[in-house]
């Protein structure tokens, strides 16, 4: 048995393999797929033993390890996946040139981000931090990332940072604008990861080889067929169509399983960040986050970040 944890972020691989539905085949073991509305929720799962492995944002699986939970990150899987948007009369980029003025264009006001401790909670608090913002602009935290639809619209918010579905949705439902596209917002920033139980990745180290296969497929499929993954996922899904998951992907095209070097820099700005806004209570090591062995094995040389989506 495999016990995955997954957000219901679209471009996560996650969506793709329950989609395609031969996983447990191709595994060759029972498949139970978790669905969680947070990173953190997710790391406490994992302290709770009910997982083995998880879709998750690195920032709050840093704060797993802070608090001894036993998990590694083996690999990659999307970078740059998190947006600022806007609802009213508030200026963006390219109108607006820098991001100190696009937040305090917010003060006095809320911005609504999914859950304490996300890496989209995370970014935030740490540009309000670095600009003098804190105390000044409201964070108001969400354990589920659509309730921030419903409180736009009823006024209680006038921003929110998530992901580029979350964007997509605005967009479509709240009159939502992007302000800040992700490749602005935080460059290269690790948007999820695959984080693995660490007795489980010692144990069972060739069944978390054989799912790490699967999914750097699927970050391929995303990256050279995305029409086709977009109608997979918004057949299995229901709720969206496949224009959404498109527009989804365009926002933030960066898939692939790798964990390179910029990624493990990427990962350590944000473990300053932590230790700095008091998320965490000590330094934590690139060795304490990462176990590369088995991604390098599958995927030996070079990346696929850069490459984007194929053009439709």
């Amino acid at each position: 048995m495999l016990r995955i944890g997954h957000l219901s972020t679209f471009y996560h691989t996650s969506i793709l393999l329950m989609a395609q539905g031969n996983i447990e085949e191709v595994m060759g073991t029972d498949v139970q797929w978790k669905l969680f509305g947070t990173g953190p929720a997710i790391v406490d799962a994992f302290k709770r033993g009910e997982i083995d492995m998880a879709y998750i944002g690195l920032p709050p699986a840093i704060i797993g390890i802070d608090r001894g939970v036993k998990i590694k990150c083996v690999a990659g899987g999307h970078i740059e996946g998190t947006v600022l948007i806007g609802r009213g009369p508030y200026k963006g980029f390219p109108e607006s040139g820098n991001l100190r003025d696009i937040l305090r264009q917010f003060r006095g006001l809320k911005i609504g981000v999914p859950g304490k401790g996300s890496i989209h909670d995370v970014i935030i608090s740490e540009y309000l931090d670095r600009f003098n913002l804190k105390g000044e602009i409201v964070i108001v935290n969400f354990q589920w990332s659509d309730r921030i639809i419903d409180a736009l619209n009823k006024g209680q918010l006038s921003a929110a940072a998530g992901t580029p579905a979350l964007a997509v949705a605005l967009d479509r439902y709240a009159d939502g604008k992007v302000l800040c596209p992700p490749s602005k917002l935080w460059p290269g920033n690790p948007s999820y990861g695959i984080l693995a139980e660490s007795n489980f990745l010692d144990e069972q180290h060739e069944t978390v080889e054989r799912f790490l296969v699967l999914h750097e497929e699927a970050t391929a499929f995303f990256r050279k067929r995305p029409r086709e993954a977009a109608k997979i996922i918004a057949d299995y899904v229901g709720i969206v169509d496949e224009d959404f998951i498109m527009d989804t992907l365009k926002i933030s095209p960066k898939y692939c399983a790798q964990i390179t070097n910029e990624y493990i820099s990427s990962t350590m700005e944000f473990e300053k960040a932590l230790k700095k806004l008091g998320y965490i209570s000590r330094e934590i090591s690139s060795d304490e986050i990462f176990n590369t062995s088995l991604i390098k094995k599958i995927h030996p040389s070079g990346d696929h970040y850069g490459e984007g989506i194929a053009e439709i």
